[in-house]
């Protein structure tokens, strides 16, 4: 089973998106990244998705899961 993702990625006009993984359009668009950071984990929790953050250059910063985890961390405490 593949798992779902939610990324949070820079927008050319400026801004930034919030998208589903393989969309063509974001689901929602905000001003700041932190604005898009929030609604992008509540929408996350809800499906249960990977929370993926890009930075400006399209580099990926500090993933988490709100669902399966195919990697879940071995250190339980």
């Amino acid at each position: 089973m593949s798992r779902k993702e939610r990324h949070i990625v820079p927008n050319k006009d400026g801004g930034w998106d919030s998208k589903r993984e393989n969309a063509k359009k974001a689901s929602k668009h905000f001003e700041t990244k932190d604005d898009a950071m929030k609604w992008s984990r509540e929408k996350s929790k809800e499906e249960g998705s990977e929370l993926i953050p890009h930075r400006k250059d399209g580099t990926i910063q500090n993933p988490d899961s709100h669902g399966n985890d195919p990697n879940p961390p071995k250190d339980k405490n």
